[in-house]
């Protein structure tokens, strides 16, 4: 009989599985459940997109692309990054089209970091840096960003936390759970940190259209910081194309060098008709990016307004589409509040800890939901909490 234990690798099964997925999964024998787990726009994507995707197929486009992906879309995607961000990138050998975000992420940390290396890595933060970083044999540090400091990444926190041995920064901001970003004048406070090392920077801007109030800032537009920075971004969140499943890769030619190879063995190239929806998204998307993101401000600002009225102490998100509200008070652990506000009034969140130990006393929110579903969601935390103060 074979011997799984042995089989399998240690290293995979040491990992714990996603935070955000286990509560998600949580819903599909329960009935009626109001639910803000999931970062998922509740926008269709839109017709002109879908459009371009289906007439790519009716052309017979079904083809295997270049293992970097087509020259229209490379093309479109450093003429976006030019005219949003004033950021100059060859498409010929400086763009990689990936296989969503994650596989960006990915390739770019398999690209760079060796066991024993260490990763800096901001914390709450999105769940799937650290594990790809520890199957690479890598450690990770954590810096428990604070509320005080409105959940950014200090240039003094970070000097602290570097040794000889870090290799990779990662900058997820917008952040994914906190909704936090980063102002210019403090990307540079980050970037004289790093002057002078040798640390690269992964900079997963997935969120980069969906900030509020502000517009994002690169830290690859910091004066001499694009030698050493990959920006990791895509298409799911600001367009809704999350099952289209396109992202890309910005870097450098001598970092995507070493990145492409990984995509070519592992992935070869995206999907044809998904390129062909890209490219439509960033050719004419900019209205639809500007509706979206007015109708995630709108609830963004009910919720907040929620939570105060409830009495939830919550952080005001700028950017994303979370917000990160502070539940320690009530008595619970975050796993036990978001527990039982599913059990007990159908309505699902995450708690804090998905996102790291940092996590414990908050939890996340989505508001990639219409409003009727938040102002029913709002209503059964407030009841749940009222239960809690007795």
């Amino acid at each position: 009989m074979i011997n799984y234990e042995k089989m399998l690798s240690k290293t995979v099964c040491d990992l714990k599985p996603s935070g955000i997925r286990r509560f998600f999964d949580m819903l599909a024998d329960m009935k009626d459940v109001i639910s803000l787990t999931i970062g998922e726009p509740d926008f269709i994507t839109p017709w002109h997109i879908r459009e371009a995707a289906i007439e790519s197929l009716e052309k017979g486009k079904t083809y295997y692309t270049s293992n970097s992906g087509t020259v229209d879309l490379r093309n479109e995607i450093s003429s976006y990054m030019k005219r949003k961000f004033q950021l100059d990138y060859n498409p010929k050998n400086e763009v990689i089209v990936t296989v969503g975000g994650s596989e960006a992420i990915d390739i770019a940390m398999r690209a760079i970091l060796e066991p024993g290396d260490e990763v800096i890595l901001p914390c709450p933060s999105f769940v799937c840096y650290e594990p790809i970083a520890t199957m690479l044999g890598a450690k990770v540090i954590n810096i428990n960003t604070k509320a005080e400091n409105k959940f950014k990444l200090t240039p003094e926190e970070l000097k602290a936390a570097i040794t000889p041995k870090t290799k990779l920064l990662v900058l997820p901001f917008p952040n994914n759970p906190t909704g936090a970003i980063l102002t210019r004048e403090e990307l540079e406070g980050i970037a004289d940190v790093l002057r002078g090392t040798n640390i690269a920077i992964l900079s997963d801007e997935i969120y980069a259209e969906l900030t509020y109030g502000r517009k994002h800032v690169s830290i690859a537009q910091i004066d001499g910081m694009q030698e050493r920075t990959i920006i990791a971004s895509g298409f799911s969140k600001a367009y809704a194309m999350t099952g289209w499943r396109m992202g890309y890769i910005c870097a450098p030619e001598i970092l995507a060098r070493q990145m492409l190879k990984i995509h070519q063995f592992a992935i070869m190239c995206a999907p044809t008709v998904s390129q062909f929806a890209a490219v439509e998204a960033l050719r004419n998307g900019d209205e639809d990016v500007e509706i979206m993101r007015a109708e995630y401000n709108r609830r963004r600002v009910f919720l907040l307004e929620g939570f105060k009225k409830i009495g939830i102490d919550c952080f005001e998100a700028e950017g994303a589409f979370y917000l990160y509200p502070n539940i320690g008070k009530f008595g619970l652990t975050s796993e036990e509040f978001a527990s039982r506000l599913l059990h007990e009034y159908n309505c699902a969140i995450v708690p804090g800890t998905a996102f790291g130990e940092c996590g414990e006393g908050y939890a996340r929110i989505s508001y990639a939901y219409s409003m009727k579903h938040l102002t029913l969601a709002l209503e059964k935390i407030e009841a749940f909490v009222k239960t809690l103060r007795k």
